[in-house]
């Protein structure tokens, strides 16, 4: 596929952008040119939302259950390519072959079929007046706009695509500029599982496709996944139209361990917490505090078992870690790590680029821990959003709930420990949209997701999701008469 061409997906259609412009997307294991992607305009994006309209009005007519089949035979269709999916998933993000298939693929599934599932019971509420009644109904919003975050784009375009289009919507979707093909390919899913025609679109481009999405005056809401800045940038601007927006941010999630932990059990999930897809994941537990008698036994089985991690090639199903999302992101990434250096901190492992034989071409970086950090080094306080692990220690638990709060992110948070009333406690005092205990970056489709303070607003999955992408309209009836004061 090196180099083909991929269009934009508008009104059931493949087209070219009306300036003719294209962009490259990178292959980051070995920088050489994926594919040239159409890049979208302020008339491509009109172009969508006009045919996403005309579609929406008669789609909003259908029952839920004939939507719902719809969205399960597509669940069924993106299992039935679950190679071909998951093998492009790797190519456009770097993230290894072993993880794409399930957290990819079969999380995009699991979205299409959990919401095919629950469109038909989407419903209002009853409320009888003696003299009169109301009714409530769950009415779509439109045309909604999804702009996704490049770590997981199909997944994301699921998780915006599937609620979206349950509730009787229609989505218009913008992918990440570095992983657009994915989210493409899925049109070809929603064609072929017989959704009709403009009620998902598929715009590639930058920041100025985004802003064209946000100002447009046909979307009546937008589904962000991306960083801070951006969505600032996202709601100012949904703000002149009053556009509803849900956003789902990044984080500096803390992860706390405490002296009863299971041990082994704590270091698996402190490595998934920052090493899993190279640590850029939003709601990884970047700040992992150790209770201070258990330090040094926690970090000699971390630093054993993570020098052991097995870096490589994305499509080699014996890689563990691949190579970060681009040269520039490295960079960026690579910068912390000196930071963290420079401040005093212990580097434990890693630190450095890996550059080594078949390495040498891609965005790879050794994944690093650093101990005897404190809560105010530049690593701990700053999302890196790479495979990068702050290690700080505690003596009280008021103490590290303190701590671990003091963040303008409130994404996630993660507990280890056997007291079972002491996980309860921490986990109602931790200021995160979700907390884990005994486990990190579990995200069921049926459990809601999202962030609190500068990690966002709004929640997606769950029936929680449903609230988004709908609107309450009270239908009163009067039973009786009107008894009018002017007779």
């Amino acid at each position: 596929m090196q180099g083909e061409y991929r269009q934009l997906f508008i009104d059931g259609q493949w087209c070219d952008a009306e300036s003719g412009e294209t962009f490259d997307d990178i292959n980051p294991a070995t920088g050489e040119t994926l594919a040239r992607i159409a890049l979208a305009g302020a008339s491509d994006v009109d172009r969508a939302v006009q045919a996403a309209a005309r579609a929406q009005r008669e789609w909003a007519r259908w029952t839920g259950a004939e939507r719902g089949r719809v969205l399960r035979r597509a669940a069924q269709l993106l299992r039935e390519r679950v190679d071909e999916f998951a093998r492009l998933e790797s190519l456009d993000t770097g993230r290894p072959i072993q993880e794409t298939p399930e957290a990819d693929v079969e999380s995009g599934a699991e979205c299409l079929e959990y919401f095919g599932g629950i469109a038909a019971g989407i419903e209002g509420e009853y409320g009888d007046l003696s003299r009169a009644f109301y009714y409530t109904r769950r009415e779509p919003l439109g045309v909604c706009a999804g702009i996704g975050a490049w770590n997981y784009p199909l997944q994301i375009a699921c998780w915006k695509s599937a609620p979206a289009l349950a509730t009787g919507n229609a989505m218009v979707f913008k992918p990440a500029e570095l992983t657009p093909l994915t989210a493409l390919k899925l049109a070809e899913v929603f064609r072929d599982a017989g959704l009709p025609d403009g009620l998902y679109n598929v715009v590639q481009g930058f920041a100025d496709t985004g802003r064209a999405m946000t100002a447009h005056q046909g979307i009546a809401k937008v589904s962000l996944t991306g960083e801070a800045g951006t969505g600032k940038k996202v709601m100012a601007g949904a703000a002149e139209t009053l556009k509803q927006v849900t956003m789902e941010l990044g984080g500096k999630s803390p992860l706390v361990i405490f002296a009863d932990a299971d041990l082994d059990e704590a270091v698996s999930a402190a490595m998934m917490a920052n090493f899993y897809s190279q640590g850029e994941i939003c709601t990884n537990g970047t700040r992992v505090f150790v209770d201070a008698s258990i330090e040094e036994e926690f970090l000699k089985r971390l630093k054993a078992r993570t020098r052991k991690l097995k870096l490589g090639d994305p499509l080699d199903p014996e890689t563990q870690v691949g190579p970060l999302i681009s040269k520039e992101h490295m960079e960026l990434v690579l910068s912390y790590m000196e930071a963290g250096k420079e401040s005093g901190a212990r580097l434990v492992c890693g630190g450095e680029r890996a550059s080594d034989g078949d390495l040498a071409e891609g965005a790879y970086v050794q994944p690093t821990i650093f101990a005897g950090c404190d809560d105010d080094m530049k690593i701990v306080r700053e999302e890196i959003f790479g495979p990068v692990m702050s290690v700080l220690t505690f003596t009280d638990e008021a103490d590290v709930v303190r701590r671990a709060n003091d963040t303008e992110y409130g994404l996630a948070a993660g507990v280890f420990t056997r007291d079972l009333a002491r996980a309860h406690r921490v986990a109602g005092e931790l200021q995160a949209g979700v907390v884990w205990v005994n486990n990190y970056n579990v995200t069921p489709i049926e459990m809601p997701f999202g962030g609190v303070k500068g990690s966002g607003l709004g929640r997606e999955n769950g029936h929680a999701a449903i609230e988004f992408y709908t609107q309450r309209k009270s239908v009163y009836v009067e039973l009786q008469g009107v008894d009018c004061a002017y007779d």
